[in-house]
């Protein structure tokens, strides 16, 4: 292990520090997000969602620029965690294929990372509704960055 490398923690501790954490964004808490699931080796991490009715488009489903934000968060905090919380991931580019509605209530995203590397992250992520059923699927690209707090 490198000087500056920090030792890793148990999936159980990382993700109690992300549940626990007071440094947490407003935008998460604003999708309604709990992290519920992490697996370091895998790089993988599941995250629920209580959407809420305020999210819904005139038909009463959730409008799908808010099912991409929640992928978008999924596949973000999940190249943190892979990074032991040393770097994050802007998203350079992001597809989202939607496949069928989504209404308020819960929800849950899977994603994963399909490569890290030094310039460039690959990941993947599927939103299901409710009764387990696919809803929308991503993919982006994002690029790895050292993790710095603003202010």
């Amino acid at each position: 292990m490198a000087e500056t490398e920090k030792p890793r923690i148990s999936d159980a501790d990382m993700l109690a520090r992300f549940q626990g954490s007071k440094k947490r964004p407003p935008c998460s808490d604003t999708l309604g997000m709990t992290l519920v699931e992490v697996e370091q080796d895998k790089m993988r991490i599941r995250m629920d969602f209580d959407v809420p009715q305020m999210f819904a488009n005139p038909t009463g489903a959730v409008q799908g620029g808010f099912i991409s934000a929640m992928l978008d968060e999924a596949m973000s905090t999940c190249v943190i965690i892979a990074s032991n919380v040393t770097m994050t991931a802007p998203t350079l580019e992001m597809k989202t294929s939607f496949l069928r509605r989504l209404m308020p209530g819960a929800a849950s995203v899977e994603a994963r990372i399909l490569k890290l590397g030094k310039s460039a992250a690959f990941m993947e992520a599927e939103c299901f509704g409710p009764d387990g059923e696919l809803v929308a699927k991503a993919t982006a690209t994002a690029i790895p960055m050292l993790f710095k707090r603003l202010g």
